[in-house]
């Protein structure tokens, strides 16, 4: 039986692997578990049930949402009709709901809970195709009486109720599906504009699932936590297709909030974390190492340092003698395993950081502790994933080479070109924008970098992001901005001088961390904006930026910095729903606070 499209996948696999588990999900303080063959009856359900709304070839469905398995069955049964999902982030305002959802003139829309519902309601009257709005959760909706609404269960109940009329029709739909169907609707986070719907098909998305398993094998033994937005590539690699690929189990926590202890009870063997978490897990090791005994932080200061010194070593493939292999091992048992229990990676085999740079020195300290995170680089435009570290072949600064079926080359300018069978169809209801990104039929990637000795990829940063100073010298901001993050103090950095004689930047302190430190040193204040215009915190924060800048070239050293009053929040549209900084929004937003670091003019 081929198994060319995700519902023939889903299918595949249900048969295979019927009674064990497929996901799971806490509730109250329980791990449910939900088999594969439940798994499949909740999905058949869920598209039958549609199906008898009246959806159909090239509908489009938007999910709002937490992650959960509803989020997985939605999905999985618009596919299964050969309709088409729209992710929509769960921390999106309304105003941003509306934009995505009447976009991509979504007829249905599956929300979590009450606090989902009322964004929508609040735009309905701008939302001319939907049709029905299905609630996961109903508590406090009950008295609501707006047309738009049916619960999650009463569309599972119409499914069942037509399936018993018609047995086989679920089986013929999926029979029906095709590699060329568009299937999903992917809206890029935004950072220079409004999204824009990326089209991918079947083919993009099987192809794209099939490349990684290569280099990553994975079994129906391993494990994954499901936290990461569903409605962003990557997630969707880790949380559905690779799970329906490999039989892999799926664990959704009770929410984002608990994450953390999901993974301590869960261990996954496979984990994806963009940088911000991997910052804040190593700003956690470094905070609660203040407070340990003194038998615990003496553990820590010697054998940190040898787990990088090894760490360098092998990764630069030279030889670790007998006795530093032998230090390693004592230092594994006394500090790196508590520490891999402390983050809940005790299993994990296969750690991974993507959708951002991530800085070098926050890879080898994990590395030192025996968990080798592999970076991987990609696009929505991909499908998700064009390059990663292929098995243990990892060599920090790159982000390894190109998947299996992937070609990369560099042009003239230096920005990345790919192609692939996981590239997309084009962006909706954008033929402009969608001849733009193609160049003699490469894939632009609006990246610039380099290709090693080694074939790894290695990447610059944004083209758009780089900066050229009056000198005339070329500058990769993110270099400098990883640097600054990776101090447990300093949360967020974007680094200016475009155009300028030196380098300066904005800064925003790590709250948690910052107030910790300040209660410590007997330090008053009261809000974080009163602890950032405190002239100790300040004084903190340039010996953090002379750490960072002792790594770089003089005219690449930051010479002033500001710090935010406040955190940039995403409701202000500082930042993407994936954490991204806006850039060009916050040089204008911050306009008179860049302008006092560098005088009148542009100097």
């Amino acid at each position: 039986m081929r198994t060319d499209t995700l519902p023939k996948v889903f299918r595949d696999k249900a048969e295979r692997l019927k009674s064990r588990v497929a996901l799971r999900e806490k509730e109250l303080g329980v791990w449910n578990e939900i088999t594969w063959e439940k798994y499949y009856e909740h999905v058949r359900n869920v598209a039958l049930g549609f199906v008898k709304l009246g959806l159909g070839k090239g509908d489009k469905v938007s999910i709002l949402s937490e992650n959960n398995q509803q989020w997985l069955y939605g999905d999985l049964a618009v596919q299964s009709v050969k309709a088409m999902t729209v992710g929509v982030y769960s921390t999106n305002p309304s105003e941003q709901v509306k934009y995505v959802v009447g976009h991509s003139e979504s007829r249905f829309i599956i929300v979590e809970d009450q606090e989902q519902a009322d964004k929508v309601l609040e735009v309905e009257h701008d939302l001319p195709y939907l049709e029905k709005m299905i609630v996961i959760d109903m508590k406090g909706l009950r008295h609501y009486e707006s047309p738009l609404l049916m619960s999650f269960q009463q569309l599972e109940e119409m499914g069942a109720a037509y399936h018993a009329e018609r047995p086989q029709l679920f089986e013929e739909m999926i029979d029906s599906t095709n590699p060329s169907d568009p299937t999903v609707l992917i809206y890029t986070s935004g950072t220079t504009g409004p999204p824009k719907g990326a089209i991918l098909s079947q083919k993009n998305m099987v192809a794209m699932v099939d490349s990684v398993l290569q280099v990553m094998p994975m079994t129906e033994k391993d494990s994954v936590v499901s936290y990461l937005p569903l409605c962003h590539a990557a997630e969707r690699i880790f949380s559905i297709l690779i799970p329906l690929r490999s039989g892999c189990i799926v664990n959704f926590s009770e929410s984002i909030n608990t994450v953390q202890e999901a993974l301590r009870e869960i261990g996954p063997t496979l984990f994806m974390g963009v940088p911000r978490i991997w910052e804040k897990m190593q700003s956690s090791i470094v905070i609660k190492m203040q407070d340990a005994t003194f038998l615990k932080r003496l553990a820590y200061r010697v054998f940190m340092p040898v787990g990088i010194k090894i760490t360098e070593k092998r990764l630069a493939k030279e030889r670790v003698s007998l006795p530093w292999k032998g230090l390693y091992w004592v230092a594994y048992f006394c500090l790196y395993r508590s520490l891999r229990y402390f983050l809940g990676l005790s299993r994990a085999r296969i750690p991974i950081s993507g959708a951002a740079p991530v800085s070098p020195d926050l890879l080898k300290f994990f590395h030192a502790m025996r968990l080798n995170i592999r970076e991987g680089y990609g696009q929505t435009e991909i499908s998700g994933i064009c390059s990663i570290h292929h098995f243990d072949d990892v060599k920090i600064g790159t982000v390894g080479k190109a998947v299996p079926g992937v070609e990369l080359k560099i042009a003239e300018d230096g920005e990345i070109l790919e192609k692939g069978p996981g590239v997309f169809q084009g962006y909706f209801k954008d033929p402009e924008g969608t001849a733009r990104i193609f160049s003699d039929g490469w894939l632009c990637s609006g990246d610039v970098g380099r290709l090693d000795e080694d074939g790894h990829l290695v990447i610059t940063d944004r083209k758009k992001d780089i900066l050229v100073t009056a000198g005339g010298k070329n500058i990769a901001p993110s270099e400098q901005e990883n640097s600054l993050k990776f101090s447990p103090y300093i949360n967020e950095a974007i680094v200016l001088g475009d155009g300028r004689k030196f380098l300066s930047a904005l800064i925003q302190i790590e709250f948690e961390n910052v107030s910790k430190w300040a209660q410590e040193n007997k330090i008053p204040f009261t809000t974080f904006k009163s602890l950032a215009r405190n002239k100790k915190v300040y004084e903190l924060i340039q010996k953090e930026v002379d750490k960072s800048n002792k790594k770089f070239a003089s005219v690449e050293n930051i010479r002033k910095f500001v710090l935010f009053e406040k955190e940039l929040d995403h409701d202000d549209e500082e930042l993407t729903a994936t954490m991204k900084v806006r850039r060009k929004a916050i040089e204008e937003k911050y306009r008179d606070l860049i302008e006092g670091i560098y005088g009148k003019g542009r100097s």
